[in-house]
This record gives structure tokens, sequence and C-alpha cells, in this order.
């Protein structure tokens, strides 16, 4: 039995609790939510514009660990949410793709958790018009974890193991990113890089957590 489907029947039995503090009754409660600030831009050499959610700790992180890790896929639509709130600073309508999963953690996981966040967001009610989601990449099977794995070695881990699917929107198609955490940049340049490649044109970024820890060449923009 997977981590996430043995989550996933615990969550069954338990009552629902707030994805950030434990707090029961709601999967992302009011207090937690007062904890964010406002999204905020990221500037990333290589990559589009990034909207950020919040830094990775506190309630987010632990609402994302949930929800990606342990089967919380309740917390998803609470996510989808604070990712619809910074993506109402973008012009729309709106092509998202999401940062693929390794093949091996997405079975681990039940599923792709970015791509579920993006179908998620495209439900959510938005400002920017219609929304849709484009999972047109793909990582190679055999690509490495990143995790422990310092700037140099997250971009030659990905250096060639992204690829476009056949199906994909028209060339010239204005698209969104979409991750759950960007740490070094080296999956939005990846990404970036693969999508340039496929005549599609990279507007924006969204991601949720924000683990760039002054990572170089990396500036939060006020």
């Amino acid at each position: 039995m997977t981590r996430s489907l043995a989550a996933g029947l615990l969550d069954l039995v338990l009552p629902t609790s707030c994805g950030g503090c434990g707090e029961p009754g709601t999967p992302w409660c009011e207090r937690c939510a007062a904890q964010l600030p406002a999204s905020y831009p990221l500037r990333i050499p290589g990559s589009p514009q990034v909207r950020a959610v919040g830094r990775y700790r506190g309630p987010l992180r632990a609402a994302l660990l949930g929800y990606k890790e342990r089967g919380r896929r309740d917390l998803g639509p609470a996510l989808a949410a604070l990712l619809a709130e910074a993506a109402a600073e973008l012009p729309g309508p709106l092509v998202l793709v999401p940062a693929p999963s390794r093949p091996a953690a997405a079975r681990a996981r039940g599923g792709d958790h970015v791509l579920r966040l993006c179908r998620a967001l495209a439900r959510a009610p938005l400002q920017t018009g219609a929304v849709t989601v484009a999972p047109v990449l793909r990582a190679a099977r055999g690509t490495r974890d990143s995790v422990g794995l310092d700037a140099a070695g997250r971009a030659a881990n990905l250096a060639g193991s992204l690829r476009t699917v056949a199906r994909r929107p028209p060339p010239g198609t204005p698209v969104v990113l979409v991750d759950d955490v960007v740490t070094t940049g080296a999956t939005l340049r990846a990404c970036t890089a693969e999508l340039t490649r496929s005549a599609l044109r990279i507007t924006a970024a969204l991601v949720l957590c924000d683990a760039t820890g002054g990572a170089a060449g990396i500036v939060a923009v006020s």
C-alpha cells in the first residue's frame, strides 16, 4: 500500500483538520490564512516572471507536505484557492502547464500532485477569464529526486530530462508554468527551455512556496 493511499484511507475515518495547524473542522482555517502575506514576485534568471504565494515555512509548508506526501487531497482546493489569488495578478485567459513529477514519485503519491492542483485552480473562481490546463511536459524515467542537490546538481539532473508531448497548444500560445516549490529555479528554467523549444510562449510562473533562501541570482521583488 502506498503512503498516499494509506493516508487517504486514514482521512476517511478521521475528522477533517486544518492542514496548517491541525485545528479540526476545516482543511484550511482562517488563522492560518491570516498568517500569509500577499503573494509576491520573484526574479529568477532564465525563467519568466514568477509569483509566489508565500515562503516555504509555517502553515503553508505543513499544508503542502500534507497534500503532497500524506495523501491529504482535501487540501487541494484550499491550496488552489491560494494560487488563484496569485493568478489574479496575471492577465487572462490562462493556459496552465504543470511542472511534471518524476514517474516514480507520481506513482508513490497516487498521481501527479501539481497536475491536480492545476485542475483545481481551473475550477476556482478567477477574475482573469477562462482557465485551461495543458499537461504537455513529461519527465523522463530515471530522473533523480532533486532533494539534497545543490543548484548545479539540480540543473544537471534536469538537463535533457524533460520533453513535450505531441498533443499541445498551437505554436505561440501564451502559457503559465505552475509548480509547488521553487528552490534554485532549476525546474522552472528547464521547463521554460523545453516549452520554448516547442514554440510555446511562457508569460509567467506560479508557485505555492518560495524556498529560495537567498539562492544565487534570485531576488524577491517588493
